[in-house]
């Protein structure tokens, strides 16, 4: 009997060949694999101009001749991940996208499988105008290959220049710090302080039996926790750039204790998220902060009430701009890295049940300049006790951490804002630069 070849067959190498041809008219290059795929079809590699930058995109491509995807209107349609596909994509260490070419029209879209998409059968949307394979869509691609853990990443822009601002603020400490001896673990210490009349205060680390502060605790509560003929002040350089890692980490928790104390007034604390959130000033009440921005004043509201979608009546949620703290030590010198997010609540006090999808609603949102944008306001924010004074209720000699101004960056070429998501208006601030961000 005569061996045949079967349309199904056919039809496969035309869907992967006319995608190869594709991502080599939009400057890529694409490696098929060979037969004994089990799910990704190619390799592609992004180029700039010619130039290979070892950043590889793994394929799969979905050839169809005619038929309609599921769902399908004139705004998209959607398409079914199988279980299997799933289970073999998630061992992946690069970005895996789903192609999918029909035949009979010529069209080509792209979607990227989610990280988190686990196993389960789940449906993938594609939109027919922001998933279009062409080369509208190269810095997108490009922008998947970027790692998102580690130090720090940032969006690699193939294409004008730019002014590129850096999510990270300098910091300068204070000259000295006081160590004393304790009895109390730092539970017990906790305990303590809480139990007396005075406010407690806890920017203080415990360790190993000694109490460390930014602050003398002989002048604050912290005296009934310390053996007080034992407190010593000793320069802070001692302790910030020791060379024993655990005593860096121990100094980064000091940081972040210390900064929940300086904002206590105006933040609280989500030990769950670890993310400073706006407090709100009453329930159900938005909350504004005006700064000035490089070029002009403006203004965010910080806590934003957004009304039931079904009964205009009721508050849906309330919105506060947060970020994720994180001290940081490069050579000689601490940084403050803010990631920007939110938190939500009921009223403004409650914590919302299902914060899950309203954050990633939001997060779709945010493009580079409205990420900037919060950077600014950031950092306007944590250093207008320096410029103004009185924001933090603090005598003019207590010990601080005070903050610099996040470092500018010059891009030889331009990201483009089709990389960050949707577009969206701005108006937090006025700056023509771009954000690189260490998350």
């Amino acid at each position: 009997m005569p061996k045949t070849i079967t349309p199904n067959q056919l039809l496969g190498e035309i869907g992967e060949t006319a995608v190869r041809l594709r991502f080599l008219n939009m400057g890529f290059q694409f490696d098929v694999r060979s037969r004994l795929e089990a799910g990704i079809d190619g390799i592609a590699e992004v180029m700039d101009n010619g130039k290979p930058l070892a950043r590889m995109i793994a394929v799969q491509v979905k050839a169809t001749d005619s038929r309609r995807y599921a769902s399908e209107d004139g705004e998209g349609f959607n398409y079914l991940l199988r279980s299997e596909d799933l289970s073999y994509w998630q061992g992946s260490n690069i970005p895996i996208i789903i192609v999918l070419y029909r035949k009979s029209d010529g069209t080509f879209y792209w979607q990227e499988v989610p990280k988190d998409a686990g196993s389960e059968e789940r449906r993938l949307h594609f939109d027919k105008n922001q998933n279009v394979l062409d080369v509208e869509a190269v810095d997108r691609l490009a922008a998947l290959t970027v790692p998102k853990a580690g130090f720090g990443y940032y969006v690699p822009p193939l294409g004008g220049g730019e002014e590129a601002l850096v999510n990270m603020l300098p910091v300068t400490l204070p000259t000295e710090m006081f160590v004393a001896s304790t009895s109390h673990t730092a539970k017990k210490a906790a305990g303590i302080l809480l139990e007396r009349d005075e406010p407690a205060r806890f920017d203080w680390v415990i360790k190993g039996g000694s109490f460390i502060s930014f602050h003398d605790p002989r002048t604050s509560p912290c005296r009934h926790i310390v053996d007080l003929d034992q407190v010593e002040a000793i320069e802070t350089s001692h302790f910030a750039f020791h060379d024993d890692e655990e005593e860096r980490y121990n100094f980064s928790f000091l940081l972040r204790k210390a900064l929940d104390h300086q904002v206590r007034g105006d933040l609280n604390w989500n030990k769950d998220r670890k993310i400073f959130y706006f407090k709100a000033l009453d329930a159900n009440r938005p909350r504004t902060f005006a700064y000035e921005a490089s070029k002009k004043k403006t203004s965010t509201e910080v806590v934003n009430v957004s009304e039931s979608k079904t009964d205009k009546t009721r508050v849906g949620f309330v919105r506060h701009h947060a970020f994720v703290p994180r001290f940081e030590s490069l050579y000689d010198e601490w940084f403050l890295v803010i990631n920007p997010t939110y938190f939500f609540t009921t009223n403004g006090f409650i914590p919302h049940s299902y914060p899950e999808a309203l954050l990633s609603g939001k997060k779709r949102l945010d493009n580079s300049a409205s990420l900037r944008g919060q950077i600014i306001m950031w950092h306007r924010f944590l250093t207008t006790s320096q410029r103004e004074g009185g924001l933090f209720a603090q005598t003019s000699s207590e010990p601080r951490l005070n903050f610099g101004e996040p470092p500018s960056i010059a891009l030889a070429t331009r990201v483009p804002e089709d990389v960050w998501g949707s577009q969206k208006k701005v108006s937090e601030a006025d700056d023509n630069q771009e954000l690189l961000n260490f998350g």
